[in-house]
């Protein structure tokens, strides 16, 4: 490999200290039959007494009240039921913490020691090259020479390459215009929170990234640095 110079309601998280926002919940079922039941009575009140509402009209009314309540109520309970699958998902998640990962990026973080990474080839290739762009714009690049069609996997190894540390824009480009999407391997060290409350892991090499990007999770294989 050779390189050549050319960027609510919240929940308590045991993992971090800080809070995170759970779903939204829905108003409360006897907040909206408060509200009904005070319309209800002020209609009344307020008719006109020599011509008096239909009493269909009120049953009629009665009727969508109790509608409005079963609904309310099923509202509620799948609120619950969200913010119990919720939490159950930050509880998931923090299990994970010191696992290896592989990760969908666009970015990695390099310091001394390398980095594992792949991508995967639709067809064979003369030439595969991973970009890295850093801070300052320059891009670096890194020839992988000619690869079959199927998973490649790469190692940056900061030394070897002659790459300082910092953080890098990662792109694979291959000959014929293919542009495979990088995944880089790396430790979950932390589960956080952003400020909307949706879930963050910190991985190795990588920085926060959102459950999504991860592609698999290979287990405890021991301790990963930076």
């Amino acid at each position: 490999m050779t390189t050549t110079t050319s960027s609510s309601s919240t929940t308590a998280s045991p993992y971090t200290g800080t809070a995170a926002t759970a779903p939204v919940t829905a108003n409360s079922a006897s907040g909206m039959s408060d509200m009904f039941l005070k319309l209800l009575v002020a209609q009344i009140q307020n008719q006109n007494p020599l011509e008096p509402s239909d009493p269909d009209q009120f049953v009629t009314q009665l009727s969508q009240l109790s509608q409005n309540e079963a609904l309310q109520k099923l509202v509620s309970q799948n609120s619950a039921t969200s913010n119990m699958l919720y939490s159950l998902q930050v509880l998931a998640m923090g299990n994970q913490v010191g696992s290896t990962v592989t990760v969908n990026a666009s970015a990695v973080t390099l310091g001394t020691e390398a980095v594992q990474g792949s991508f995967t080839l639709s067809g064979p290739t003369s030439e595969a090259t991973l970009v890295l762009t850093g801070s300052d714009g320059q891009a670096h690049r890194v020839s992988l020479g000619s690869r079959a069609a199927g998973a490649v996997d790469f190692t940056l190894d900061p030394a070897t390459l002659g790459l300082p540390a910092g953080t890098y824009q990662i792109a694979v480009q291959a000959q014929g215009g293919e542009t495979p999407q990088a995944q880089l391997r790396g430790q979950i060290t932390r589960l956080h929170f952003d400020a909307s409350g949706a879930p963050l892991l910190d991985v190795t090499g990588v920085g926060p990234v959102a459950s999504s990007d991860i592609t698999s999770f290979l287990g405890h294989q021991g301790s990963t640095t930076r």
